[in-house]
C-alpha cells in the first residue's frame, strides 16, 4: 500500500522531477510535488512524496531525513491527513464575540487594520 510523506525544508530550487529522483534511491516513487504558492508559482519550501510501499516510505525517511538536499537540510516524516474545518469552528476568522469597545476591555480587530 503507498505511504505518503511530507518533505520539508526544500530549497526553492527543488523541483517535482528533481524530488522524485532523489526519493527513487529509496524506492519506488509514486508521485512527488512541490507544493507552490497559487499567486507566483513559486514553490512555498514543502512537498509530498509518495512511495509505492510502507517499507519503501521507511527506508526513505531514513535516507532522507536530515539530510541535505539541493543545499538544505530536508526534514522527512509520514503525512498527516489535513484537518477538517467544520461547525466546530478552529478558525472562523473577523472579529472575536463580545464586540469591539475600547471602553469595556471589548474585542478588537486586528492590529493590522
Amino acid at each position: 500500500m503507498a505511504k505518503k510523506l511530507y518533505v520539508g525544508g526544500l530549497s526553492y530550487d527543488t523541483t517535482d522531477d528533481g524530488l522524485r529522483d532523489a526519493f527513487a534511491q529509496a524506492g519506488s516513487v509514486t508521485s512527488a510535488s512541490v507544493v507552490t504558492d497559487k499567486f507566483s508559482g513559486r514553490s512555498r519550501g514543502f512537498g509530498f512524496v509518495e512511495m509505492a510501499t510502507e517499507e519503501e516510505a521507511q527506508a526513505a525517511i531514513e535516507m532522507w531525513n536530515g539530510k541535505e538536499l539541493d543545499g538544505r537540510t530536508v526534514t522527512v516524516s509520514e503525512a498527516r491527513p489535513p484537518k477538517e474545518h467544520g461547525a466546530g469552528g478552529e478558525h472562523r476568522g473577523g472579529f472575536r464575540s463580545g464586540g469591539y469597545n475600547n471602553d469595556r476591555g471589548g474585542a478588537r480587530p486586528h492590529s493590522n487594520w
